[in-house]
């Protein structure tokens, strides 16, 4: 909207349109290399501690560095994160006006079949040099990984690429769960069920343990591929979790799954399911 070639200049033109030409002039620095060490570090924590608050978080760091770390900082890289303490608690977030929440679908539901339930959800992945977010669907019956993408932001339309190109490849799901972020809450990401039979559920408030199976994943990322490799920067991590993932649908056996893998449940079930509605199509027919 401003254009330095205009007659008007810059500051008349900020006045008009009521902004403080310090909004047009800044730059946003990245986080220095300090910061992006203690992120590593709070990240690491924090899987294995998720009930850390940030003074906990600050005191187990101090032991660790022997470095005194001020707990505004430990508390701005943790909101900067997404992440905070597991505990019971009160009214944790206001829900925005503008968009709809849903109700949880998935308690004490018996998950019997592939494309029963789709899960998502977006986590941070530390680098040397700096960080990305990694957004995946699952499916619950199968534990198959449909789609993965890494992003530098957390943007709705990250998340709408993510979840269309598993909708792209293996159709739609009974119930689609999500957590309250604002990304998945938002009518550009949810109008995609639009003319579908999906139904949308959603974590409630404080709730970590509703979508226990891809907070599972994450655990297995982090643990057994990033932490392992320490990738230097997007490109190579990108390679990594490309390896990562087709192995584990393809190779990792799961003791949930009686040592199948994720690809031999998904398939061998929607092979089943497609019998199945052939035999019944056949039997309407003979009718």
């Amino acid at each position: 909207m401003l254009d330095k070639k205009e007659n008007i200049g810059i500051i008349r033109q900020c006045e008009l349109l009521s902004l403080s030409p310090s909004v047009l002039y800044y730059k946003p620095k990245p986080e220095n290399n300090a910061n992006v060490e203690l992120m590593k570090n709070i990240n690491l924590l924090y899987i294995r501690y998720p009930y850390y608050g940030a003074r906990r978080m600050q005191q187990k760091l101090i032991k660790q560095t022997g470095e005194i770390i001020n707990i505004k900082r430990i508390r701005r890289l943790m909101y900067k994160l997404g992440i905070t303490a597991i505990y019971p608690k009160k009214r944790t977030t206001l829900a925005n006006v503008l968009h709809k929440k849903y109700p949880y679908l998935l308690r004490n539901l018996k998950i019997e079949r592939v494309n029963q339930v789709w899960s998502m959800d977006i986590t941070y992945i530390p680098m040397k040099h700096g960080y990305m977010y990694l957004t995946a669907v699952l499916d619950w019956y199968s534990r198959k990984v449909l789609s993965w993408k890494l992003s530098n932001t957390m943007t709705v339309d990250s998340c709408k690429e993510c979840l269309q190109s598993a909708i792209d490849n293996f159709g739609t799901p009974e119930i689609f769960n999500s957590d309250q972020g604002c990304q998945f809450t938002s009518t550009r990401f949810t109008s995609i069920w639009n003319g579908t039979e999906t139904q949308i559920s959603m974590d409630g408030k404080g709730r970590a343990i509703d979508n226990v199976f891809i907070e599972r994943l994450w655990r297995s990322v982090k643990y057994e591929n990033v932490f392992l490799n320490a990738y230097q920067n997007g490109a190579d991590l990108f390679a990594g979790l490309f390896e990562y993932f087709h192995d584990y649908n393809t190779e990792r056996q799961h003791q949930a799954l009686e040592y199948k893998t994720p690809d031999e449940v998904y398939f061998m079930n929607k092979l089943t399911d497609i019998d199945k509605e052939k035999r019944s199509k056949k039997e309407i027919l003979q009718h």
